[in-house]
This record gives C-alpha cells, structure tokens and sequence, in this order.
C-alpha cells in the first residue's frame, strides 16, 4: 500500500511540473507561429486590400511575431466574438486595439500597452450644437460600435440614448440622415471614416481620458508575457514600432500627441 502512495504521488508530480511547464510561449515556438486574430475590416488598423490582410496591426504583429522568431498566422474573426474566441483558444493573440480595462483583465493577461487612443466625437458639419462633453450628449442619441470600450463609456453617463451598431459605415450613415445625434469612436479613426464614407460629417471634441490598447492572451502564461513584452520594446527600440507608426498615422501612436 505504502508503495503505491509513494508512485500515485510521483506520478502525479510529473503531472504538476508538465503544467507548470506548458506555457503559451512552449507552444508558439514548437508551432512555429504566432496565432493573431484580427476583425480584418477595421482600417487602417487591418483590412484587406486586393484580398492581402494588411495595416498597423497587421505590420505590428508581423514584427513582434519576427522578434519571437516564429511567424504570425492570422485569423479574422468579428469583434462581438473576438474575445471568446481567444477564450476557446482558437488563436494565441488578438492584435486589434484591444482597450486594456479592469473587466477585461479579470479574465485576460495584456501586454504592455502599444496605442494610446482617446475617445472623439463625430457630428454633422452643419451641427452647431458643439458637444465638448459626455454630459452635453444627455438627452442626445449617440451612436457607438456594439461592445467597444466607447460603448461602456457612453452607458455609463445616466441619460445618454446609447444606439450600438455593428460597425462605423451604419452609425455614420445614420448620423449623416439625422437619425442620431453624434457618434463615438477613436481619435486615430475618425479622419479616416470620414474621408472614406465622404459624409457630410466632421470631428468633435476629445472626451474622457486617453485609454492604453494592448495585447490580450490567455492568463498564467508568465514567460509568454516576457517574451512579448520585450519583443514590443524591441520593435520600440530599433525604430521598427516608429517605421510602422509614422506610415500609418504620420506619428508616433503609442505617445501623446502633445509629447511628439
């Protein structure tokens, strides 16, 4: 009997230190690759362009995936499930500004964060209302994306009709026709959206405090989150992250505006 104890135990010890061992950044590195989920739709972060996934997060994670020494393999998934799915497993990352709050570190490791971004509103060009505050949207139907930090933002002001979309086109669409009476979205999109959709539309005022956008994976991957972290400060350091930046955005995105 004392024999078998002393082999259930052992046995079980080896189970332990498996664990303990499988770490996420065993498993890129066996793989040989980095599993990026993306929207895919979201420009000029990561859209496709003559079916090519291209952007800054794509470029972004493409040289973070380098400095790990593996490759980044890239998964499009829509943003109401972007999470889940990395719940699931079905892919290691998700690199598409991914807000890093307290709700969602509940449940998710992130990387130190790459994008500072700040909330901005979105108006008609013929509105002379001027909006400088969340408090101003009271009474007001605003129009955000469904499940983004902006939403959160919006529904927790008391008297805001809060209208969630699956996407920037609607909620813009229905700005533009009056339906809504401003919408919210990402200080870095805004000039993009509105040259895209060609709307009679214009940027608002900046609300809220800027928010930091980082790089969630599944929790308890200590050496994975080392690895990653000093990959970001390489890409940082040898020019790459400013490269990747100033080609999109014309600046540095992972500072304030007022610092550059």
């Amino acid at each position: 009997m004392l024999v078998r104890k002393v082999l259930i135990a052992a046995l079980l010890g080896i189970t332990a230190a498996s664990a303990m061992a499988a770490d996420l950044l065993d498993s890129v590195k066996q793989r040989g690759t980095l599993r990026v989920a993306v929207e895919g739709t979201y420009p000029p972060f990561n859209y496709k362009d003559n079916g090519q996934l291209t952007g800054f997060d794509v470029e972004i994670a493409q040289a973070l995936a380098q400095k790990l020494g593996v490759k980044a393999e890239f998964t499009t998934t829509e943003w109401s499930g972007i999470l889940a799915g990395l719940s699931a497993g079905k892919y290691d990352v998700i690199v598409n500004q991914v807000g890093i709050t307290a709700k969602r570190q509940e449940s998710f490791d992130f990387s130190d964060p790459y994008v500072l971004s700040q909330a901005q509103l979105v108006v008609r060009k013929d509105d002379s209302r001027n909006f400088k505050t969340l408090d101003d949207l009271k009474g007001k139907k605003v129009g955000v994306g469904q499940g983004t930090n902006f939403a959160e933002m919006l529904k927790a002001v008391n008297g805001i009709d809060v209208k969630t979309y699956p996407g920037e086109q609607e909620y813009l669409q229905d700005l533009a026709l009056s339906r809504i009476d401003a919408a919210l979205n990402d200080t870095l999109m805004i000039p993009y959206l509105i040259h895209k959709t060609n709307l009679p539309l214009k940027a608002g005022a900046g609300v809220g405090e800027p928010s930091l956008n980082g790089i969630p994976f599944v929790k308890n991957n200590p050496k994975f989150k080392a690895a990653l972290n000093k990959a970001l400060a390489d890409i940082k350091a040898d020019g790459t992250y400013n490269k990747i930046s100033t080609k999109w955005f014309g600046r540095d995105v992972s500072k304030p505006v007022a610092a550059q």
